[in-house]
């Protein structure tokens, strides 16, 4: 927590995604199907007297008076210094009874009285972090799990100080084995700051990893975290969440302005929100921020896609995140310390053909677009807009189409759009060769660039999909991806890795009933350079 190298931010920012592959598969215990909302004492308090029993109750009070519950804030969870800094002689953690008089127990129950979860910290060491050097888990991982179990915990916070150098893979995997044997279900929240890249091994080891070190709540330390934490989109998902820490909202070291785009992009990103300041002092611009339930719906949308930056430049950013009703989330950001006017159109966004209705989500103002989105973005601040199709998408024609000849639902891509009847080229629409697989050339097809999610409308109407797949020949015998076809959710087909050398597949599969199909390219795992994978003559009988 506190001991992270701050130069860990700088080098996850320069950092491509697609250095390995991404971990797909969640803990199969259905927890933290959205991102966790809550409360974390520990940016507002750190370890200074004000932390204690009766803080915590006015939290969880505020929650249901403020209605912080109703947005969906559920978790009020300890950080470090609770314990105090010994066992006792049964080998169990005791708390700090000047600051939890009543015990944890009771503070979980009255906690629960209210409708909420409770969460608690330890550490995967010897030591927690704060330098008073209260116990850590380390070796005591069944033990300490049967004891928060008995608490009520529902969430545990594990840090990553005086770890003895022990594998961090070894070290949470105890933790979750020991949770897991309580029966308690129990959030798991793994806090090793990004050190071992958890982002490609902790799915199925915790529901949430830190990928950076400490925020601190000033603008470069929110935007640096931001920074990292957007390169990783390829990894969150239900259950598996990329953690940028927890929110500074309202603590004082930025403005509002820089607060709304704090609290945007995190939603964006499909982050844990978990407020860091002390509630009963909020000002009400603070609560106005954290209780915009536009944006919470963004973080809390079940399909669980992270948002994608599909461009940057000039301190201008444009990111990009699908909903599981259809609609897209687009952030127009402004890094820059003047007034700028960031724009982008439907198939910079990934949009297909249409009309689309607008609601910027700060102002409320609504509107349409058929082409264009643009907005007058303030210094350091954030238009956040929903758009949702005004008709019902258009299904193929009876017959065959090729999917290059059809508007697309949505789609999104890893350099560049996603090209029709081109290879992909990584820059803007058009600038694509022909695409060629195994020296064949043709005429028709998409060309996408791992990692790459282009959707189409079907209604139910058409029957199979087929299309030869493979890294286009201009790569050479580089890149490595996966080629996967989606019936609405149901995966139908599935290529395996494929390489710049590999021959040419056929890919297909039934899609009789299904309203969308999906095609999908992967990073495989050697990164995402020169992997240009191509969907060549795709076409789709209805």
């Amino acid at each position: 927590m506190r001991l992270a190298a701050l130069a860990l931010v700088t080098t996850l920012s320069a950092m491509s995604p697609g250095l390995s592959t991404p971990a797909a598969v969640a803990l199969p215990d259905g927890q933290a199907l959205t991102p966790p909302m809550g409360f974390n004492n520990w940016n507002s308090t750190h370890c200074r007297a004000e932390f204690n029993e009766a803080m915590v109750k006015g939290i969880a009070d505020i929650f249901v008076a403020q209605g912080l519950k109703d947005a969906g804030y559920r978790y009020v969870n300890l950080d470090d210094c609770w314990a105090l800094p010994s066992r006792n002689a049964s080998g169990d953690l005791v708390p700090d009874p000047a600051r939890f008089p009543s015990g944890i127990k009771a503070v979980a129950d009255y906690v629960h009285g209210k409708g909420l979860k409770f969460g608690i910290y330890t550490s995967a060491g010897t030591k927690t972090c704060d330098t008073s050097g209260f116990p850590g888990g380390l070796g005591h991982e069944q033990q300490d799990a049967n004891l928060f179990a008995s608490w009520g915990v529902d969430y545990l916070k594990y840090d990553n100080c005086n770890n003895q150098g022990v594998d961090a893979k070894q070290r949470y995997r105890a933790m979750r084995d020991a949770l897991r044997a309580t029966g308690r279900p129990i959030v798991l929240s793994i806090c090793e700051w990004g050190e071992s890249r958890p982002w490609t091994w902790a799915s199925d080891t915790g529901h949430l990893w830190r990928t950076t070190g400490d925020i601190a709540d000033s603008w470069s330390s929110m935007l640096s975290i931001m920074k990292s934490n957007l390169a990783l989109h390829p990894y969150a998902g239900p259950g598996h969440w990329n953690d940028p820490d927890m929110l500074e909202v309202g603590n004082g070291g930025m403005t509002d302005t820089e607060y709304r785009t704090h609290f945007t992009m995190w939603s964006m990103m499909a982050a844990p929100l978990l407020i860091g300041t002390d509630l009963r002092t909020a000002s009400p611009a603070t609560l106005s921020i954290l209780k915009n339930t536009d944006v919470i719906a963004l973080d809390q949308d079940p399909l669980g896609r992270q948002g994608r930056e599909v461009r940057s430049g000039g301190g201008q950013h444009v990111v990009v995140k699908p909903l599981a009703n259809g609609d897209v989330a687009v952030a127009l950001f402004n890094e820059n310390w003047w007034t700028s006017t960031i724009s982008t159109n439907l198939t910079e966004i990934g949009l297909g053909a249409g009309t689309y209705a607008t609601k910027d989500l700060w102002s409320k103002a609504t509107g349409t677009t058929s082409g264009a989105l643009s907005a007058s973005v303030p210094a350091h601040g954030t238009a956040v807009y929903r758009l949702s199709r005004t008709s019902a998408p258009t299904p193929p024609p009876p017959g065959t189409s090729y999917l290059s000849d059809l508007n697309e639902l949505r789609g999104g891509n890893g350099w560049g759009p996603i090209e029709k009847n081109r290879s992909n080229a990584e820059q803007p629409a058009g600038d694509g060769r022909v695409i060629t697989l195994s020296g064949i050339t043709y005429a028709k097809g998409l060309g996408a660039h791992a990692f790459g999610d282009v959707e189409y409308f079907l209604g139910g109407r058409c029957s199979t999909v087929t299309a030869d797949v493979g890294v286009d020949d201009e790569a050479g015998d580089r890149g490595s991806v996966t080629f996967q076809l989606y019936a609405g959710s149901a995966l139908i087909a599935d290529s395996g890795v494929m390489t710049g050398s590999s021959a040419t597949k056929t890919l297909g599969g039934n899609v009789s009933g299904a309203e969308t199909l999906r095609l999908v390219v992967t990073d495989a795992g050697d990164g995402i350079d020169y992997d240009h994978a191509d969907w060549a003559a795709a076409r789709i009988a209805c």
